[in-house]
């Protein structure tokens, strides 16, 4: 039982920094738009109906940080920005799939199930 409880923590400690990477609202859904290709901020935005630019601002910069996007800034004026996933972001796609599997499977149209 002991064994058992340790894995768990060791699990969730492990679910909570993945979490902390790509929880909220937002994260999730600019990877999704940064697997079809780079992106300048525009773009983004376009394509995530609701946010703000500063929600936007701050979601990319902790993204960032964390090393999931790379930006890329061009020296021209006016300035140019594109985002695009590094390769530890882009570990990020089975993921983002899998998740998409079982939202399909268990939240289905067919089903029953509402959130």
């Amino acid at each position: 039982m002991k064994a058992e409880a340790e894995n768990y923590t060791r699990l969730t400690c492990e679910v909570e920094t993945t979490l902390k990477v790509i929880g909220g609202r937002w994260k999730v859904l600019i990877i999704r738009e940064l697997m079809t290709g780079v992106k300048r901020f525009g773009q983004i935005q376009r394509a995530l109906p609701g946010i703000t630019q500063k929600m936007l601002t701050q979601q990319l910069r902790e993204m960032e940080e964390d090393g999931i996007i790379h930006r890329e800034v061009y020296p021209q004026i006016p300035p140019k920005v594109e985002y695009s996933l590094t390769p530890l972001g882009e570990t990020l796609q089975p993921i983002l799939y899998a998740m998409h599997e079982w939202a399909v499977q268990h939240f289905g149209r067919n089903n029953d199930h509402q959130y």
